[in-house]
């Protein structure tokens, strides 16, 4: 019998990439809520988009048998409201939140993996008095704040003196309740503790700067069973906070990702997440031989599909499709085209700038031409502010990604400077 499968947020290249999963023969992929209304955005009316969900999913005239997501906020949030009333799988609302709500997270961290746990505190950006009370926690500059839900690396800021904290709260005053408000929602719909119901969805977090060679650890819980299946090295350009590319495999060595994976069965196990998938960010301080967990995010990693499909031969979206319907994921290990394979993102490093230019559709093709297998992404419009893109950090743009594959390591940075050269991007009014 034809399986019907909903996906918030679809848009047309992940409907097609969907249709060459394995096991997918009897399964129809429909579209629950567009692309624009869930991230291509930075308002989310959440009880709006859940209802107008709703409302598709009442009106649809056969089985719902699975919905499923592949983003951050505010989808991967709405989803076990979603799964819950329509009775398809996915993780509890409460255990969703253990990972999503970043004071949560990091409490229960500290109670399990203490050892791999930075110092933190939760505080409110609003509170004049806000750095007094982080350093009567125990923090001293440098430390990071970040708000309790965001999404990719927004409104995160690296704090080193008091100048640093009022940059910082002057940006999360003005941007954080258009992701606050909407969590704050979520939170109403759980069965929270005191201590977290007390931490609203405004509020950040202080902690003890981490670092070192940061990756992402991807996984799964079916019917209680952890399964890691890959972990993705996240490289930053030099001196600054940014990702220049994500490369998979990692190139870590074999018994430091053999100890976060094993840190990632205890945490998962812990929380009582089951049946969805997640991935687990690490740094590993190699002068110390340290690991730290950073965050645990609650879906697949978007970015790295076209990684995990080069290299091991199916986008990691059947992890999510497999888990949706009830099944044990059935994904593949390098079986794909490529010994490695990454995306790159070209950043531009300014406070703001008007794009000016931006490569055409035919210069875009000729690029991505000089390197089989080459999907390219430009994220700017001509004429349109940096400002204007979602989802950025706070020290750059990301004005196009790249997803490329080779044979080795070498050969991909390489591959990658010869399709950059092919890229013309212009901006004026430049704000450094």
């Amino acid at each position: 019998m034809t399986k019907n499968v909903f996906v918030v947020g679809l848009n047309d290249h992940n409907a097609e990439r969907l249709t060459s999963l394995r096991g997918v023969e009897d399964v129809v992929f429909h579209p629950l809520l567009t692309p624009a209304q869930v991230y291509e955005t930075q308002e989310f009316d959440i009880p709006a988009m859940l209802a107008e969900a709703e409302a598709t999913l009442d009106a649809f005239d056969g089985s719902i048998d699975a919905i499923v997501g592949y983003m951050d906020f505010p989808v991967s949030t709405m989803l076990p409201l979603l799964c819950a009333k329509y009775g398809t799988r996915n993780a509890s609302l409460e255990s969703l939140l253990k990972c999503e709500h970043k004071f949560w997270s990091r409490s229960v961290m500290a109670e399990i993996v203490p050892d791999h746990t930075p110092n933190f505190t939760a505080f409110d950006p609003f509170d004049d008095d806000a750095l007094s009370k982080i350093g009567e926690a125990g923090l001293r500059f440098p430390f990071f704040v970040k708000p309790i839900k965001s999404s990719g690396s927004r409104l995160g800021f690296r704090i080193d003196s008091p100048e640093d904290f009022a940059y910082a709260t002057e940006k999360l005053r003005a941007e954080i309740r258009s992701i606050g408000e909407p969590f704050d929602h979520v939170l109403s719909q759980a069965n929270l503790p005191d201590d977290i119901r007390s931490v609203e969805g405004h509020y950040c977090m202080a902690e003890r700067v981490i670092g070192g060679r940061q990756c992402t650890v991807e996984g799964y819980v079916h019917d209680g069973e952890v399964t890691l299946y890959g972990t993705v090295d996240s490289i930053r350009y030099p001196q600054v906070l940014s990702f220049f590319y994500y490369l998979y495999p990692s190139n870590l060595p074999r018994p430091v990702q053999e100890q976060m994976w094993e840190i990632s069965r205890k945490v998962m196990t812990h929380i009582g997440y089951d049946n969805a998938g997640f991935n687990i960010e690490y740094f590993w301080d190699e002068v110390e031989n340290k690991i730290w967990l950073l965050e645990i995010n609650t879906r697949i990693a978007q970015s790295h599909c076209d990684l995990f499909e080069m290299v091991d031969g199916v986008s990691h979206q059947q992890v999510t499709v497999d888990l949706g319907l009830g099944r044990k994921p059935d994904m593949p290990h390098r079986e794909g085209s490529q010994k490695v394979a990454a995306e790159f993102f070209y950043r531009v490093f300014f406070r703001d700038a008007t794009v000016a230019r931006t490569p055409s559709r035919a210069e875009i093709e000729v690029a991505a031409e000089q390197v089989d297998g080459t999907r390219i992404v430009s994220n700017v419009r001509k004429g349109m502010q940096l400002s204007e893109l979602p989802e950025q950090d706070a020290y750059s743009f990301a004005v196009a990604s790249l997803w490329m594959g080779a044979s080795t390591g070498s050969k991909l940075l390489w591959n990658y400077e010869q399709v950059m050269k092919r890229l013309n991007y212009e901006f004026t009014d430049i704000l450094d």
